[in-house]
């Protein structure tokens, strides 16, 4: 594959939901698109919306969790293609579990996707970024704002996230790189699905937690049904910040994530958060 003049943008975690439809919403607009994605033998939902879409993704294998995979992946991009513009770091995995439950582990595990799989992907992108004026971007969740329920493990890594990502902003913009975080609120994706876990099952082995979690799940399966995005609802964010002349640090991906994280934004001490949040659990 020769250079190309069209922009180039590195997307993670392509298999589907907000991933699959920036990717292909990016070649749509024109950026010469690779879809990354763990296992490319799970690429099939994206070569078909890619197919119906009439556009060409460049389909690549990348582990976010694995850093020699990382650096294949960046390092063939640059090969081929001589240059890199854009990083959107979307690939991620949620887990729901509260700390007297989980094991020291699994956490771990939480963030090593979550949170170092982004800083794997972003410290290899940098120096190419860096050369082009590109632009980092990384899709966290409301959940990277307002902690959540049986979500403390997920809500610690995206708050990492979101720390790390506004911290380094405003060194990286000293270089010419935007840096952004993109926050969606319940998206309908095969994201809830891939979380792995039997809800009953879950809920009967609580023990003490079994009346919050049993509460909790049946309000966040119904948010999921009556209002949550589609995923290329949310993508349209993603494009958005791609192609806009100057970049927001912060963008989140609808009215309600807009006002769910300007409630924590404004709520100086925490009064606000708790008072919706523990109406979840009771």
């Amino acid at each position: 594959m020769s250079s190309t003049p069209s922009k180039v943008v590195l997307i993670t975690g392509t298999s589907s939901g907000i991933g699959l439809a920036a990717a292909v919403a990016a070649a749509q607009a024109g950026w010469h698109t690779v879809a990354t994605l763990r296992d490319t033998g799970r690429a099939d939902a994206l070569r078909k919306a890619a197919a119906e879409a009439g556009v060409e993704l460049d389909i690549r294998q990348l582990d976010v969790t694995d850093e020699v995979s990382v650096a294949s992946a960046v390092d063939g991009v640059i090969a081929d293609l001589g240059r890199l513009d854009a990083v959107v770091n979307n690939a991620g995995a949620g887990h729901v579990g509260t700390l007297e439950n989980d094991t020291v582990d699994e956490v771990r595990t939480v963030m090593e996707t979550n949170f170092f799989g982004v800083l794997h992907v972003s410290k290899a992108a940098l120096p190419h970024l860096r050369a082009s004026g590109g632009r980092l971007i990384t899709v966290t969740s409301v959940g990277g704002v307002v902690g959540q329920p049986f979500n403390e493990a997920y809500c610690a890594a995206k708050f990492a996230v979101e720390g790390y990502m506004e911290s380094l902003a405003p060194v990286a913009a000293t270089l010419g790189v935007s840096v952004t975080l993109v926050e969606p609120g319940a998206v309908a994706t095969e994201f809830v699905n891939n979380i792995g876990i039997d809800v009953e099952a879950e809920i009967a082995a609580a023990g003490p937690y079994a009346d919050a979690l049993h509460h909790y799940a049946n309000r966040t399966v119904a948010q999921f049904l009556s209002g949550a995005q589609t995923p290329a609802e949310a993508a349209e964010a993603v494009l958005e910040v791609l192609t806009a002349d100057h970049p927001a640090l912060r963008v989140q991906t609808s009215d309600w994530a807009r006002g769910f994280t300007g409630t924590k934004l404004a709520d100086l001490d925490g009064s606000a958060v708790l008072g919706t949040t523990g109406t979840w659990v009771r």
